[in-house]
């Protein structure tokens, strides 16, 4: 038998197969030191994944206050979860879609819907979110699975048509990422791909004594609203330029872009270009998946500086190639000397372009969103490419 509280959500913050219905007959289990599962409500939570109920019902109040539903609302859920804040939102909204997972979330939520008024007003997907194509929606609301934050948020953004915003709970530490301006000590990689976006704002913090048990960690709720029009750019460039200015956020452009590895892949990109120019010829159109962008970028773009200081010595190297490289390559000195001359013209070329919009002392960490979209344009107008 289910006993389900009406006055409490499940949080899916875990894979399906970490998730197990208890019945009347099963013992709890409860081994310290573990990650104990207990049984709470109903339900056998395994703390090591994640798996937390949010007891608290003026927080599922608060979410749907601030979300601003409109009687002529779709809304979109990710892990409707018992359906609490579900029935919540049903109340207020035209359509409530809902995407899970678990199996037997599905059959726990459309059975509580159906006993409603409002069961003609919901529809339930099965199936994994990030492989899901998803259907037109106003809103998005939801109490998101920490794990795929980014995959969520770059999902949603990448949606078309736009959705007029979503306000979703995310692990604070993640919340706060999404919203730092520059000078934050969190601003960082991940902040400038989504503001340039969208607009992001803090509504509300989520202390883990809402949850039982209690997690690890604090949560947040943001609400993001997509910016539209979105700037016309090449996103891949974008973000290749800024993982070069993100690598020392707190180094000087100058200085991050007189590095060996920087000039030496500028260079080859430079070539390219100017090969395909040369014979009116353009680079094959590649699928932009914003998804994919921010690959293990998620929660490690706080220490960009930290974790490298210790080479940091090697930052300003310049590009040389010595004797014996160039006798393993094959090359007489006439071609390294060659070599030698371009390479320093091109690093002179790159440095002018910075001069250019006086951008050699800027630091990312200090940045606007308009501030790299100008260093974009003016690399690119020289024919410098991030990709």
């Amino acid at each position: 038998n289910w006993r389900i509280s009406k006055n409490h959500i499940y949080h899916s913050h875990s894979t399906m197969d970490s998730l197990k219905i208890a019945s009347s007959g099963q013992k709890k289990k409860d081994k310290k030191g573990s990650g104990a599962v207990q049984r709470n409500y109903g339900f056998e939570m395994n703390k090591a994944h994640g798996q937390h109920i949010l007891k608290n019902p003026l927080v599922i109040k608060n979410i749907i206050d601030k979300s601003a539903i409109r009687s002529t609302d779709i809304i979109l859920e990710i892990g409707p979860g018992t359906g609490n804040m579900t029935t919540m939102m049903l109340e207020k909204a035209k359509q409530v879609i809902a995407i899970e997972i678990d199996p037997r979330m599905v059959a726990e939520v459309s059975k509580r819907v159906s006993t409603t008024p409002y069961a003609s007003k919901f529809k339930i997907i099965a199936q994994d979110f990030v492989k899901t194509q998803l259907p037109f929606f106003d809103l998005c609301i939801a109490n998101c699975p920490y794990q795929i934050s980014s995959q969520i948020v770059f999902k949603l953004l990448m949606h078309r048509p736009l959705f007029r915003c979503a306000v979703l709970m995310f692990q604070r530490e993640f919340a706060m990422r999404l919203v730092a301006k520059p000078g934050n000590k969190l601003y960082c990689r991940l902040s400038a791909n989504v503001q340039l976006l969208a607009r992001v704002d803090h509504l509300m913090k989520i202390s883990k004594n809402s949850f039982k048990p209690p997690p690890k960690v604090e949560s947040s709720v943001v609400r993001i609203e997509p910016k539209n029009p979105i700037p016309d750019i090449n996103f891949q460039e974008w973000d290749g330029l800024l993982r070069i200015c993100f690598q020392r956020k707190n180094k000087t452009l100058g200085a991050i872009f007189k590095q060996k590895k920087v000039l030496i892949m500028l260079e080859k990109n430079y070539n390219t270009w100017q090969s395909l120019a040369a014979t009116n010829s353009t680079l094959p159109q590649q699928e932009v998946n914003m998804e994919t962008l921010l690959e293990d970028d998620t929660m490690n773009c706080m220490d960009e500086d930290e974790k490298m200081e210790e080479d940091d010595n090697n930052d300003d190297v310049e590009v040389e190639e010595t004797g014996n490289d160039a006798g393993q390559m094959g090359l007489d000195e006439n071609s390294v000397i060659k070599g030698k001359e371009k390479s320093q013209e091109f690093k002179t070329r790159i440095m002018a372009i910075l001069d250019a919009i006086d951008f050699a002392n800027k630091r990312a960490n200090k940045m606007e969103i308009e501030d790299f979209l100008l260093l974009l344009s003016a690399f690119n107008k020289a024919g410098v490419h991030f990709g």
